[in-house]
């Protein structure tokens, strides 16, 4: 299931393209820069673009008034812009309401923030929720600000209007369905949340070309409030949701993070423990919590689904977050092919996990006589591959799958798999009918 080689190369390329394609759109929960971004995904998935109106009533939460933005800047009195918006969209505070006015200094540092233990990088600041107008700027900049008239502009709009998401299906042999979820809403952020979005966007091409046994749903939302209208669209089918990752921040130098689902055991947990041992690299788990991104409405206790987090660099814990620093230098494309690597790891790991019936139960079966010593793999894992069968064949008892097996044997999970389907060939092994639902 995984690139590899030149292909691997060539596919690494490919994810910072795209990501370089969409660092200019000034993105938020709703408005054109998502509709856009949406628009450039379909040119590699066929993604169903949906619109919700504002106002909808969803759980606990309406869906908000639509915002769009043109332009913004603040100009001295001599007419020389310091601040503009088409320099960073970030410049302004994200859903701010529109506003032109001559203000005083004062005035306007009651609207304008930055960050002053980094004083050359812009915030990313938003307002969603709290009507507000204002500016982000680098702490140098507001410090050289003089005692003056200013000319504030932002050219925006607050109106009823729609919320946008993009999502795609991918039927597989199963009902069941595994959930790629990713937040679409920030603006020129690349690792918050472009990264992100790629890696789905190539995971889903990638098995839209591959034969399945789970389907699978891409969703593309804006944070928060896009997977709670998703959820409330869709809570009958929610259901067949038995395993879901969401992506964010998968595209910097740090070793993967996997926040676990609220099931904390859940056989997406197991996998990607599994996947993230059998890759050899570093890496680091934490323990589900309320806070955090999508997951955490996924998890919430009356879904209560198996979705987990997958990051590399935690958001928070990189000092570029939310900042003009998460910029196109600061994601890698080495690092995106390794986060989409070990993406297709843990889904392959899901595919092919099942629950076997040993049919020869009462000591082991000679396998010299059916050619099945020294028949798979190479020289190296010879007898690796022999361990691993005489593993598969003793947890066999419909009560252990081969994730089971795998982490109780210590053997890599494509050699467990690899064991199982050359016992099942010789008709020693037969599924076990509650293998999957």
């Amino acid at each position: 299931m995984q690139p590899t080689g030149l292909q691997e190369s060539d596919i690494a390329k490919e994810i910072f393209q795209l990501i370089e394609r969409l660092y200019p759109i000034c993105r938020s929960i709703t408005g054109d820069g998502v509709r856009q971004t949406l628009r450039i995904l379909q040119e590699y998935i066929p993604l169903t673009i949906r619109e919700v109106p504002s106002g909808t009533r969803v759980f606990d939460w309406a869906v908000p008034k639509e915002w769009n933005i043109k332009d913004a800047y603040i100009k001295n009195s001599k007419g020389e812009k310091l601040v503009d918006f088409q320099k960073s969209n970030l410049h302004v505070l994200n859903y701010s309401l529109p506003i032109h006015e001559k203000v005083s200094l004062d005035e306007l540092k009651a609207h304008s923030f930055s960050l002053p233990d980094k004083p050359d990088w812009i915030p990313y600041r938003t307002s969603y929720y709290k009507e507000n107008w204002g500016f982000c700027l680098s702490h140098k900049q507001l410090a050289e600000l003089q005692e003056d008239e200013y000319e504030v502009l932002i050219d925006s709009t607050l109106r009823d209007g729609h919320l946008s998401y993009g999502e795609y299906f991918i039927k597989g042999e199963r009902v069941d369905e595994i959930l790629i979820s990713t937040h679409v809403c920030h603006p020129s952020l690349a690792n918050d949340n472009l990264s992100g979005i790629a890696l789905a966007v190539f995971i889903a091409k990638h098995l839209k070309a591959a034969s399945l046994r789970y389907s699978y749903r891409f969703v593309f939302t804006p944070g928060t409030i896009g997977s709670i209208i998703w959820l409330s669209l869709n809570e009958v089918q929610t259901i067949r949701i038995k395993h879901g990752l969401v992506l964010a921040c998968a595209g910097d130098s740090g070793k993967i993070n996997y926040k676990k689902s609220r099931q904390a055991n859940a056989e997406i947990d197991r996998a990607v423990i599994q996947a993230l041992r059998d890759s050899g690299d570093g890496f680091a788990l934490h323990e589900f919590s309320p806070y955090g991104y999508d997951e955490r409405q996924f998890c919430s206790p009356g879904f209560n689904l198996p979705v987990g987090c997958f990051m590399r660099t935690p958001h928070g814990e990189f000092p570029e977050y939310h900042t003009s620093a998460d910029n196109l230098e600061l994601v890698r494309p080495k690092f995106l092919a390794d986060s989409l690597t070990k993406c297709l790891s843990i889904l392959e790991i899901l595919e092919g996990n099942r629950r076997y019936l040993n049919l020869n139960p009462k000591c082991e079966p000679q396998l010299g006589k059916r050619g099945l010593y020294g028949s798979i793999g190479g020289q190296s894992d010879g007898r690796l591959q022999e361990f691993a069968m005489l593993w598969v064949l003793n947890l066999s008892d419909g009560a252990h799958d081969l994730l089971d097996i795998s982490e109780k044997s210590k053997v890599r999970f494509c050699l467990i798999k690899n064991a199982a389907d050359a016992l099942l060939a010789n008709n020693l092994l037969r599924e076990a009918s509650n293998s999957v639902s």
